[in-house]
C-alpha cells in the first residue's frame, strides 16, 4: 500500500503539544460565566443593603465626614426609597433565569423614577428648607433644592407645587397602568350612579322617569349577572367589574328598549369546568408537556381555559439537568388530541392569548346561550362609546359585551357560510343604528340580491327608496353613491370643512344650508354582484372605501363565499375591519382574516372579529335578532311617522335609466353628446378621430344624435352637420324624463 506524503503544516500540527488541562480558577470562572447577570444582581442588592443599614446608623443632625454621607446630602429623605429600589432591582436580576411570579413593564419603571424625582422637590417645598438644610440631608437634599429653587423663583410656590403634583399623578398612573380611558369610564360610571341616586331620592313620577323596564310594569334594577364560583384549584381571571345595566336617556321618538327581548346566559357549571381542566392537564402530561390551567373564561358558546406551560428537565452540555420551558408550539400541535380527549366537535387553540401569558384552549359548551341585543345595548361597554353609530356585535369568550363604533372602522367586510349567522349579524347592525338615530340623522341604503333577508326593513323612514334586489340596479346605486360622495366633497370645500361633523357644525349657523345625514350602505351578498358586474362593482366599492369615510358614508359588505375572485386584493386592502363566521376551509379564513381559525368556528353566530387596530382577531358570539323584534322596531317607526311624511325617493333612478339607455345605444354616446355641446358642427370622420373608433360605429353614433334632435338632417348638411345643443342643455336627462 502506498503511503501518502504528509505536508509541513500537518507535521507541525502533529508536533504541537496537547493543551494543558484548565486550572481550578479557570473552571470556576467558566462555570460561573452563565450566571454573571445573577451574580451582578446579587452583588448590587448586597451593596445597597449595606449602604442602607449604614445610613440608618448615622445621626440625624449631620454626618461625621464619611463618604456615604454624600448620598444623604444628594437625595435627603429620598435616599431610603432609592436604595430600596436598588435592592429590588438587584433581586430582579438575581431571578433572571427563574420563572418570576410577576411582570414589570418599562412604563412602570419610568413611573417609579418619575415619582421619586417628583417627591424630592415636593418634600423640599413642604418642609420649607434651605441650602443649609439640604446639605444636612433634610427634605429632598441637594437634588430637591436644585429642582425646586429655580421654579420657585420664577413661578412661585403655588404653580411649582401644582406642576410637580401633576407629575406625581402621572407617575402613579404609569405604575398602576391607569389610562385615560379608565378615567373616562370611571367618570361615566360615577355619573350613572349619581343619576340613579337622584332618581331614587326624587318623588315617584312614572311618566317623567327615563327607566329601562324589563316588563311593562316592573322596572329593571342594575343587578350584576350571577358569578359562578370556581373550585379552589382553578384561578379565574376576571375581565373587569361585573357588567351592569345602564338606565338610558333616550329621545321619545326613538324606539323603546322594551321592544327587545332578553334571555339569561348559562355558562358551564363548576363540575364541568373542573372535569375539563383535569382532562386538559392529564392529556398534556401524557404527551410529556407539563402545564397547568390557571385561568378560565366562561362565555355563551365556548369556555376558554388559559394554560400556563410548565418546565422540562433536560441535560445540558455539561451533563447537568436544566429546566427548559415548554414551547407553546408543542401545545398548539396537540389540537386534535385535545379535541379527542374532550370529545369536542371543534376545538381552537390561541397561542398565546394577547395580553395574557397563557395559551388559550377554547372548548365548546354543550349548549349555546342566545345573545340578545337588549342587554348589550344597555351595557356600560356600549354606552361608553358615546356615539350614535355604535353597533353591538355580541359577547366575547368571558361573557363581556362587545360593541364597536361604525364610524371608526369605517367599513366592515363580513364573510361566512350559509347558516353561520351572517344575516343575523346584518340585522343586528341595522337594528342598532335605527334604535339610536332618527331619520334626519341617518339614511340607509340596502342591497339584497337574495331577496329574502333585508326586505323586511322595507318601510323604514331611514331607508332611501326600497331594498334593491336586482343586480343591474345595485350597480346604479353604487354609481350614485360615488357621485354623492363627490358632491359632498364639493360642499365641504365651500365652507372649508374636512369631514361631515365639521361641515354640520359650520352649516348649523347658516340658514341657507342643511345638515347632511350619515349614509349606511348594507350589501348582503357581494358574490352575485361580482359575478355579474365584476369591473364596475370592484371599481366603485374600492373608490367608496378609500374616500367615503370623511363624507359620512360607511359600507357593510357581506358574502358567503370569501374566495379571491369575490374578495379581490383591492377590496380587501380597503376594508381594514373584517368579521368572519364559520367558513369551509382554512384558505377562506386566510382570505378574509389573513390567518387560519375561522374554519374551526362552531357556526350559529360564532365569529372572529378583526378590528382595524388589532393584530389578532377577537372571538365573539354574535347577537341573535328574532323576526318579532325586527317587526316591532319597524312597526314603531310606522306608528310614529308625522302626517306629512313622504318616503325618501330613490335618487339613482335617472342614473340607472341613463346607463340603461347608453347600453342600448352605445357606451360612447355620452362623449359624443359632449362634443356636440362643445362644437358647432360635427361629422362622421370627426367622430372617428376624437373617439378613436371605426367608421361604422361613428356613423351609428351620428344617427343616434340625429334621432335625438341634436344635429341637422344629413341631406341638408352633407358630411358636416350643424349642432342644435349647447353646454347648458342636458339632452340625456330630457330623453329619460320623456320616456
Amino acid at each position: 500500500m502506498a503511503r501518502t506524503k504528509s505536508t509541513p503544516s500537518q507535521r507541525s500540527r502533529k508536533s504541537e503539544p496537547a493543551p494543558p488541562p484548565p486550572t481550578w480558577d479557570e473552571r470556576l470562572i467558566g462555570n460561573l460565566a452563565p450566571y454573571r447577570v445573577e451574580l451582578m444582581g446579587g452583588l448590587l442588592a448586597f451593596m445597597a443593603a449595606l449602604l442602607f443599614l449604614a445610613l440608618l446608623s448615622l445621626p440625624d443632625a449631620g454626618c461625621p465626614g464619611t463618604t456615604i454621607c454624600i448620598f444623604r446630602e444628594a437625595f435627603g429623605w429620598g435616599v431610603y426609597p432609592l436604595l430600596l429600589s436598588v435592592i429590588a432591582a438587584g433581586i430582579h436580576l438575581t431571578l433572571h433565569k427563574t420563572g418570576r411570579p410577576y411582570h414589570i413593564q418599562t412604563s412602570q419603571v419610568i413611573g417609579f423614577e418619575l415619582i421619586l424625582l417628583t417627591l424630592l422637590p415636593l418634600s423640599f417645598i413642604v418642609t420649607r428648607s434651605n441650602l443649609r438644610g439640604a446639605h444636612l440631608g433634610h427634605g429632598g437634599g441637594l437634588v430637591g433644592w436644585a429642582l425646586s429653587v429655580p421654579l420657585l423663583d420664577f413661578f412661585g410656590p403655588l404653580l411649582t407645587g401644582l406642576f410637580y403634583f401633576c407629575l406625581l399623578v402621572m407617575g402613579v398612573c404609569l405604575i398602576t397602568r391607569y389610562r385615560w380611558d379608565d378615567l373616562l369610564s370611571g367618570l361615566n360610571t360615577m355619573s350613572n350612579r349619581l343619576w340613579r341616586l337622584s332618581q331614587d331620592l326624587a318623588p315617584t313620577d312614572p311618566p317623567a322617569r327615563a327607566v329601562l323596564p324589563s316588563s311593562p310594569t316592573r322596572p329593571i334594577t342594575a343587578v350584576p349577572p350571577p358569578r359562578v364560583n370556581m373550585p379552589p384549584t382553578v384561578v379565574e381571571e376576571a375581565s373587569g367589574p361585573p357588567e351592569t345595566a345602564v338606565r338610558l336617556h333616550r329621545d321619545k321618538r326613538l324606539p323603546p328598549i322594551t321592544l327587545l327581548e332578553e334571555s339569561p346566559m348559562s355558562p358551564l357549571s363548576d363540575e364541568e369546568v373542573a372535569e375539563k381542566k383535569r382532562i386538559i392537564e392529564e392529556t398534556l402530561a401524557h404527551f410529556g408537556l407539563p402545564a397547568t390551567v390557571t385561568q378560565v373564561q366562561r362565555g355563551p358558546a365556548i369556555t376558554q381555559f388559559g394554560v400556563e406551560p410548565g418546565y422540562l428537565e433536560k441535560p445540558g452540555p455539561d451533563g447537568e439537568l436544566k429546566q427548559h420551558k415548554v414551547r407553546i408550539n408543542q401545545i398548539a400541535a396537540l389540537q386534535k388530541d385535545l379535541a379527542l380527549a374532550l370529545a369536542a366537535q371543534r376545538l381552537r387553540i390561541q397561542a398565546p392569548v394577547p395580553g395574557r401569558g397563557v395559551v388559550g384552549i377554547e372548548v365548546p359548551n354543550k349548549e349555546i346561550s342566545l345573545v340578545r341585543l337588549r342587554p348589550i345595548v344597555t351595557s356600560e361597554a356600549f354606552q361608553a362609546l358615546k356615539t350614535p353609530l355604535a353597533v353591538a356585535l355580541g359577547r366575547d369568550v368571558s361573557g363581556a359585551s362587545t360593541a364597536v363604533d361604525l364610524a371608526k372602522m369605517p367599513h366592515l367586510l363580513v364573510a361566512g357560510t350559509t347558516g353561520s349567522g351572517k344575516s343575523f349579524c346584518m340585522n343586528a347592525l341595522i337594528s342598532c343604528l335605527v334604535l339610536n338615530n332618527p331619520p334626519e340623522d341617518l339614511h340607509l341604503i340596502m342591497i339584497d340580491p337574495k331577496k329574502v333577508e333585508l326586505v323586511r326593513f322595507n318601510g323604514l323612514p331611514h331607508l332611501i327608496g326600497k331594498v334593491e334586489v336586482e343586480a343591474d340596479r345595485a350597480v346604479g346605486v353604487l354609481r350614485w353613491l360615488t357621485a354623492e360622495m363627490d358632491r359632498r366633497y364639493e360642499l365641504f370645500s365651500l365652507v372649508n370643512a374636512r369631514n361631515l361633523n365639521g361641515y354640520n357644525r359650520k352649516v348649523a349657523r347658516l340658514p341657507d344650508r342643511k345638515k347632511l345625514p350619515v349614509i349606511g350602505v348594507f350589501i348582503d351578498e357581494l358574490a352575485d354582484l361580482m359575478h355579474t358586474y365584476p369591473g364596475d362593482v370592484e371599481r366603485t366599492l374600492c373608490r367608496l372605501a378609500q374616500m367615503a369615510r370623511a363624507t359620512g358614508i360607511h359600507l357593510v359588505v357581506a358574502t358567503q363565499r370569501p374566495s379571491t375572485d369575490v374578495i379581490t386584493g383591492l377590496i380587501k386592502a380597503n376594508f381594514p375591519a373584517r368579521l368572519s363566521f364559520a367558513v369551509a376551509s382554512s384558505m377562506d379564513s386566510r382570505v378574509i382574516l389573513d390567518t387560519v381559525g375561522a374554519e374551526q368556528l362552531l357556526g350559529k353566530g360564532d365569529m372572529l372579529f378583526l378590528p382595524p387596530d388589532a393584530a389578532s382577531p377577537l372571538r365573539v358570539q354574535g347577537v341573535f335578532m328574532s323576526d318579532t323584534e325586527i317587526e316591532a322596531i319597524v312597526g314603531h317607526w310606522h306608528k310614529n311617522l308625522p302626517d306629512d311624511y313622504e318616503p325618501l325617493p330613490p335618487p339613482w333612478e335617472s342614473l340607472i335609466a341613463k346607463y340603461a339607455l347608453l347600453e342600448e345605444t352605445d357606451s360612447l354616446l355620452e362623449q359624443a353628446i359632449e362634443l356636440a355641446q362643445k362644437y358647432d358642427t360635427l361629422s362622421t370622420s370627426f367622430m372617428q378621430r376624437r373617439l378613436r373608433i371605426g367608421y361604422p360605429r361613428a356613423a351609428r353614433i351620428m344617427e343616434h344624435l340625429y334621432e335625438m334632435g341634436l344635429v341637422e338632417d344629413p341631406q341638408e348638411g352633407g358630411k358636416t352637420r350643424r349642432t342644435f345643443v349647447n353646454e347648458e342643455d342636458n339632452p340625456l336627462d330630457d330623453l329619460i324624463s320623456s320616456q
